[in-house]
């Protein structure tokens, strides 16, 4: 008799990826000129191999686990597939110390951790700031361990337990902030430094997750935050979904990560398109020409003057619509505007005819 059928789902989509990770891995000992182990080469194309030694050549992937349903749904699901490819699987738990305990919660989580066989298990305690809110806050703090954690051990991937219920509620707040086309994208499949982020379950609802556990007898930790009407993401999960739900129907979480995926791929086209126009619309010392970034179609023109407002030094995080639109007006609607103020000390003004963003 087979697994569960949701243990059987979580694993799927967790070997999916890692025959993505192994094959990179492959692909970069071969740009190296490193004799890749023949197991990676056969594990890459879909083969099934046995137990194998731990093997310093053969890529290490983390998971991030909370002890939440998801993320241990997620490392059971490494645990058990990284035992029948050449992978080395570990975990990593982040203690963010906002609650009574979370130290001991931590360690516990990363003792269970190494209850299935997973290593290297580290808990790690990091200190939460309090600028964006305490939502992004605690987030940029986990971020910050996880890719420390991944250059210290050298990981290739760090898996992370997204569902589709979070990719859904991610869609949500973009549209609620009056963001554009990217923030309606949501969370990729595979993001930041060189796709080190991986998220199996962008396909899989929640319920599927919890049910894994349940299956697999894995007890889980439910964060009290998850359900603190204090914070956004949580009045959204508890009380928004369920409004539209209720009003428009069933399929509201489906519909809205189709919606994802599909402002992803128009993202990334525009993204393509802004990437070559912004060669073609600067002078010959790389100033931009107002009269060519006026020629473009506006959702490529923004693209560029985004990318000019980063490059220059502001911060993506910080660098909303807003600003963009307001820069966008000195080539749009120029009345002889002053400069305009920027995050993290950039300014963007227009002179003789060229857009000049820069730090102030």
């Amino acid at each position: 008799m087979g697994p569960h059928p949701a243990v059987a789902a979580i694993r799927l989509a967790v070997r999916r990826v890692l025959h993505d990770v192994i094959a990179e891995h492959a692909e970069q000992n071969e740009r190296a000129g490193r004799a890749p182990h023949p197991e990676l080469a056969r594990a890459g194309t879909g083969g099934r191999l046995g137990t194998l030694p731990d093997r310093p050549d053969t890529p290490l992937v983390l998971v991030a686990c909370s002890g939440g349903a998801d993320s241990m749904a997620l490392a059971s699901a490494l645990a058990f597939e990284a035992r029948k490819l050449p992978v080395r699987a570990g975990g990593i738990t982040v203690d963010h110390g906002l609650q009574d305990g979370s130290d001991l919660r931590a360690a516990e989580v990363a003792a269970r951790l190494a209850a299935m066989d997973l290593g290297p298990v580290e808990a790690v305690a990091v200190h939460v700031g309090r600028e964006g809110g305490p939502e992004a806050a605690a987030r940029d703090a986990r971020y910050a361990a996880l890719d420390a954690a991944a250059e210290r051990h050298g990981a290739a991937a760090v898996l992370l337990g997204h569902t589709r219920d979070d990719q859904a509620e991610t869609v949500l707040l973009g549209l609620a902030r009056g963001s554009g086309i990217r923030s309606l994208s949501g969370m990729a499949a595979s993001s930041g430094p060189a796709g080190r982020y991986r998220r199996p379950f962008l396909q899989l609802d929640r319920q599927t997750a919890r049910t894994a556990c349940l299956a697999q007898s894995l007890p889980v930790w439910d964060d009290p935050h998850n359900i603190d009407p204090a914070y956004t993401r949580s009045r959204l999960r508890h009380e928004g979904l369920p409004a539209l739900e209720k009003a428009l129907g069933k399929g509201v979480v489906e519909a809205l990560a189709r919606t994802a995926q599909l402002s992803r791929d128009d993202a990334d086209a525009l993204d393509t398109w802004a990437a070559a126009a912004d060669r073609d619309v600067r002078d010959d010392a790389g100033r931009l020409e107002c009269a060519k970034l006026y020629a473009l179609p506006p959702a490529v023109r923004r693209r560029v003057l985004r990318r000019a407002a980063i490059e220059a030094g502001s911060p993506a995080g910080s660098l909303f619509a807003r600003h963009i639109e307001e820069v966008d007006r000195l080539v749009t609607g120029w009345r002889g505007q002053q400069a305009i103020n920027l995050p993290g000390r950039v300014e963007a003004l227009r002179q003789g005819g060229r857009l000049v963003i820069r730090q102030s």
